[in-house]
């Protein structure tokens, strides 16, 4: 028999632990689950443990993205429906994967009752919760601005999808603390009628006035490969268009790139983070939640413009040219003819990059601003 790599026994020691830490919380609950436990059942030492995974709450996020990632998708979305109906079906994803009985609560289904509990208890995981949540509202709010919007341009909907989220993920809370008080078709109810509100949500933030300017750049860009976190498959990040390289306390800045750059010009999020054992799973697990969902009531072709890739190793934020990355990075390039053109970082860096590929004359690099 072929003697295993060492990459190859740590990939295999991983799925282990992982496979025997979600018994271990199906039984016991997050509290009550021990890295011995889990160790135990894996078979492996709990040095063996905590060399795939930091701690014990990396690997509940771990094991809570794992069930995301893998769950399996049993509604199509309908064609030409309304922003209130596709938001109707996308609360009604949400919640039936929510516990709703006391016997629910028990096994793979109530496993993720204890996450906001977690969140909360650590500063840490607050803000980059938070962040990740504002990118959930963007990227819904943008696939209902495309969804038989009669405005042109439609209105923007981001402030109708965080009421949205914060209707759901309170329907999750009281599943877990008070299970038989939620009742489904209400919670789906309310969202659909959230989508006609008429919300002080306006456009454009008041720091834009004071974004940097861009700086010239003719570099030539050969990205690495780069995974859709939400569609699948590899990131055309060859094509013309703005790379936002953002950390997680950072990432509702992206919306200043989708906002400003041409129509049809291809936005893509690259996520960093400076705790990629604890936070990267946790960032898989918002946005795999976010897919299962968005699959289930949207269209493909009402899905935002805005991608998003992890770069958990920092092999993007490397190519875009910077040296080192944490949680408040905020940086942009934009990309034309294969060619870096233009540079930006600190806040407003996604406004500013975006905005220089609106400029027809690369050759003066001066990015001066257009006249009325």
């Amino acid at each position: 028999m072929e003697r295993l790599s060492r990459a190859q026994t740590q990939q295999l020691n991983r799925a282990r632990v992982l496979r025997a830490a979600r018994q271990e919380f199906a039984e016991r609950g997050f509290r009550e689950a021990k890295v011995d436990g889990i160790a135990e059942r894996a078979g492996l030492t709990r040095g063996a443990v905590y060399s795939n995974f930091p701690g014990k709450r990396a690997l509940y996020f771990a094991v809570l993205a794992e069930l995301a990632e893998q769950a399996p998708e049993s509604l199509r979305p309908q064609q030409d429906m309304r922003p209130g109906q596709a938001l109707g079906a996308f609360a009604r994803a949400w919640v039936a994967r929510l516990p709703l009985t006391t016997d629910d609560r028990h096994g793979s289904t109530g496993l993720g009752m204890d996450l906001l509990a977690e969140v909360i208890a650590d500063e840490r995981t607050r803000l980059p919760f938070a962040q990740l949540l504002k990118l959930q509202a963007i990227l819904l709010g943008l696939a209902m601005e495309r969804v038989g919007s009669p405005r042109t341009p439609p209105a923007r909907l981001v402030g109708v999808a965080e009421a949205a989220l914060t209707t759901l993920y309170g329907a999750a809370q009281l599943a877990a603390a008070a299970p038989g008080f939620v009742e489904p078709f209400n919670v789906v109810s309310a969202c659909e009628r959230l989508a006609g509100l008429e919300l002080q949500d306006t456009w454009p933030p008041p720091h834009l006035p004071w974004a940097p300017r861009p700086r010239p750049a003719d570099e030539p860009w050969s990205p690495p490969a780069a995974a859709d976190a939400l569609r699948g498959g590899p990131v055309p990040l060859e094509q013309d268009g703005v790379l936002a390289v953002l950390g997680l306390h950072r990432l509702e800045a992206v919306e200043e790139a989708v906002r400003a750059a041409p129509r049809g010009a291809p936005v893509t999020l690259a996520m960093v983070t400076g705790d990629p054992g604890e936070l990267a799973p946790l960032a898989r697990l918002v946005m795999a939640e976010l897919r299962h969902c968005l699959r289930q009531s949207f269209a493909p072709r009402d899905w935002p413009r805005l991608r998003v890739a992890f770069d958990d190793g920092g092999e993007l934020a490397t190519a875009a040219g910077l040296s080192a990355v944490s949680d408040g990075t905020e940086a942009a390039i934009a990309v034309r003819t294969a060619r870096v053109v233009a540079r930006a970082d600190g806040r407003g860096a996604c406004h500013a990059a975006a905005e220089a590929l609106h400029e027809e004359d690369f050759e003066g690099r001066s990015f001066a601003p257009k006249s009325d």
